[in-house]
């Protein structure tokens, strides 16, 4: 860029797209507007938002919520819709012509999205390294031509990315920011109505319809499975939307209708459980962050498991976040057939009867999340000023 041209753009308001992916995505990109604006006040930005964005001063020219689809199959028969969207959306940006462009998560859509953007000028930024440490290893380059950096949210991310040839910086978790290192477990439970004394078991099936269509009915039959053992154990499920709720109600209902199910506050759950049953994602991390014993569970498509399989694209040993954290078998998980109510019953009993290594996994759990507290908003906001050159 010449000299002008820089005096010319760093003269006019600073503005930058986004394109955040479901409602996990919308919390990541607010908290990274609220950082931008404290260095850029006058900051414009748009694209695809969700409530938390669009409070943040985000204007929306589509829901975050049209990204939620998950695994091979469903993105198959959504592949129409979500063409269309990329290529408008495309359009639009090359049009408006942002500062810089950030996909934040959602990387199937946002890289083709951030490569077509990139080849017409746009700076381009990844927030929210897609798991190509896990499998399809082969995309660290693409996303390397597609994006000018990439902010990573789990340490040992960045030293991927180098190997490949591509910039990245980590950044930090936001939730390791958002939960304090010491959990208020009395507070919890007096919050939620448990007492003192009572065994507390937190079930997490998914936050997503499609992720509790294939566990809903594995994580009910586990604490029947469970209720039959230990008749005094307390169960609570915290439901991410009304249709999660909807359907996990029907699940329990035919395994053990005296699941407590609530709208929301699985960090209060988490906070208040002796342990945790939980869908492998971002859940397992919150898990991590209260310092709780858990069990990990996940099923996908039939389809999509065929394709990993026959292409042997799957690379890692694990994929529940806290053992590649660690770097070892630090919780169990269970995949695919092996996901059955005894097994996931049986591995919970396990860690709510053995309390010296749920105080080692809370010294290992805490360790953690020091490494991942570091403030990742603003960290993120200032790596992607300082992709785009400007000074704030």
């Amino acid at each position: 860029m010449s000299a002008a041209a820089g005096e010319r753009a760093a003269a006019a308001p600073l503005s930058i797209g986004f394109v955040a992916g479901e409602s996990s995505g919308d919390q990541l990109g607010a908290a990274l507007i609220d950082a931008l604006r404290v260095r850029v006040p006058a900051l414009q930005c748009y694209g695809v938002a969700g409530p938390a964005m669009i409070a943040a001063g985000c204007e929306a020219w589509a829901s975050a919520e049209e990204l939620a689809v998950i695994g091979l199959a469903e993105v198959l028969r959504h592949l129409p819709r979500l063409l269309r969207l990329r290529a408008s959306l495309g359009a639009r940006f090359v049009a408006a012509r942002p500062r810089v462009f950030v996909g934040i998560d959602s990387p199937e859509f946002n890289l083709g999205l951030a490569r077509r953007l990139k080849a017409r000028g746009l700076t381009t930024v990844q927030y929210v390294s897609p798991q190509v440490w896990a499998w399809r290893q082969g995309r660290a380059r693409t996303i390397g031509r597609a994006c000018d950096l990439v902010l990573c949210l789990l340490p040992f991310e960045t030293s991927f990315y180098t190997s490949h040839g591509v910039r990245a910086v980590f950044v930090g978790h936001p939730l390791a920011d958002q939960i304090a290192l010491d959990i208020d477990r009395g507070a919890a439970r007096r919050a939620l109505g448990i007492s003192s004394d009572a065994t507390l078991i937190a079930l997490l099936p998914g936050s997503r319809v499609s992720e509790v269509e294939r566990l809903g009915q594995d994580f009910a039959g586990a604490a029947a499975w469970i209720a039959a053992r230990r008749p005094a154990v307390t169960f609570i499920a915290p439901m991410a939307t009304p249709a999660v709720r909807a359907l996990f109600a029907r699940q329990v209902a035919a395994a053990l209708p005296r699941i407590r199910l609530t709208d929301g506050g699985a960090r209060a759950a988490l906070a208040a459980c002796n342990a945790a049953l939980v869908a492998s994602g971002t859940a397992t991390l919150e898990t991590l962050l209260c310092k709780r014993p858990m069990v990990v569970a996940y099923r996908l498509a039939a389809a999509t498991v065929f394709v990993a399989r026959r292409l042997r694209l799957v690379k890692s040993s694990y994929m529940a976040l806290p053992n590649l954290l660690a770097g070892r078998a630090l919780v169990p998980e269970f995949f695919q057939d092996a996901v059955t109510p005894e097994a996931l019953g049986s591995a919970v009993l396990r860690e709510l009867d053995d309390p010296e290594r749920a105080a080692l996994l809370a010294q290992e759990f805490r360790r953690i999340h020091e490494e991942l507290r570091c403030g990742a908003a603003e960290r993120a906001a200032s790596a992607i000023l300082e992709c785009a050159g400007i000074r704030a």
